[in-house]
This record gives structure tokens, sequence and C-alpha cells, in this order.
């Protein structure tokens, strides 16, 4: 993959986006639809080269950009830090993770199941979102520490929407990938957040003309 300001942004993008979707589905018990099954469905791009090809289009990344934006452009204490909490906390895991080749593994077999039920049923079939919700559980969750979302008790106890939350979790890994694969690192967040902003404006300017 080109590392690129360009495909860092992206993935950032979709990293923040899938917070976004995260502390939605744990506050108010849903979210954007469209934008889920644009998340969801980056599990089971396993040929892609770019960002942009995994999420169809960067105009579905449009909340995440709009993220990047106002999270990082901010000198001091990001305006959202429960969604910025979540992200470093995805982009701290997926580096534990490349150090576990068996639970990789897992990951890839586990994947490759869910996408016979997505030829099955669809891409965001409350089974499919269930093995993916279970997927997270075996895997990502073992690794620790576990990321603790916040939100009404009503919803987090609530197994369909607990299951959608931690799809989006692991769809927030596979966008840590993209973010590290296109040179992504916490120095690139430290120092280089001035550049990602004016990457992300300029997306979001080329979408709105």
């Amino acid at each position: 993959m080109d590392r690129s300001d360009y495909n860092r942004t992206l993935a950032l993008a979709a990293l923040f986006q899938t917070a976004s979707l995260v502390k939605d589905l744990a506050w108010r018990g849903g979210c954007d639809e469209y934008e889920f099954e644009v998340m969801i469905g980056s599990l089971f791009q396993f040929d892609a080269e770019s960002p942009a090809a995994i999420y169809r289009e960067p105009v579905s990344l449009r909340t995440g950009l709009e993220r990047v934006e106002s999270q990082l452009q901010s000198a001091g204490k990001p305006p959202d830090m429960e969604v910025t909490r979540y992200a470093i906390g995805l982009i701290f895991l997926e580096r534990k993770l490349q150090k576990h080749d068996d639970m990789l593994q897992k990951l890839t077999e586990g994947l490759q199941g869910a996408q016979r039920q997505v030829d099955y049923f669809t891409l965001t079939h409350e089974s499919v979102v269930a093995r993916l919700g279970e997927l997270y559980k075996e895997t990502i969750s073992e690794l620790g520490p576990r990321i603790l979302v916040q939100g009404e008790q009503a919803n987090l106890s609530n197994p369909d929407t607990a299951a959608r939350i931690r799809a989006l979790l692991l769809a927030g890994i596979r966008a840590a990938v993209l973010w590290r694969q296109a040179g992504g690192s916490r120095w690139k967040l430290l120092f280089g957040r001035k550049r990602l902003v004016r990457e992300a404006h300029e997306i979001l300017r080329r979408l709105n003309t």
C-alpha cells in the first residue's frame, strides 16, 4: 500500500468513524445504518489494496473525515475524548495482535466462515453480526486491556446491540491495520496532525464540490 497522507487519512477516518458508531450504539441504541454496513463490509475486503477500495469511496467516510478534522486540529484536549479513547485503544490492540500469529490465523478463519454466512444471508444480517461479535470476544478481547465502552446500560446489556458494538470494534481493528500499513504510527498522530487535518479538509472540500 502506498504510504501517503491520503491513505493514512482515509484509514484514520475509518477508525474514527467506527469509534463514533460505537458511541452512538452505546448511548442511543442505534447508528447510521449505511455507515454501519460500510464498516462491516470492510472486514470482507480481503484483496483490496487501498482504503478507498475497501470503504467503497471517500464519501462513505465523511463522518470519519470530519472527526479527523475536529479531533486533531485542537491543540489541547480533543473535543470528544470518548471517541479518541476508542480509536487509540484499537490502534494499541492491533499492535499487540501482530505479535500473535495463532490469533491472526483464528481471525482469518473466522472471517472466512462469516463470509459464507454473508453469501447466504446479507452483510448486516443479525446472524452475521452475532458471529463477528463472537469472533471479537474470542480473539481481540483476549489480548487485553479490553476497550471499556461507556453508554446506557439498557443498550450495553442488549445482546443485539452488544454484538453490533463488538462487530464494529473488529472493523476498527481492520482500520487500524490499514493505518499501520499506510505508515501510520503514534508519532504520526502526535507530530503529523496538521498534515492529516489538512488532507482531511482537502478530501472533504472535493466531496463538497
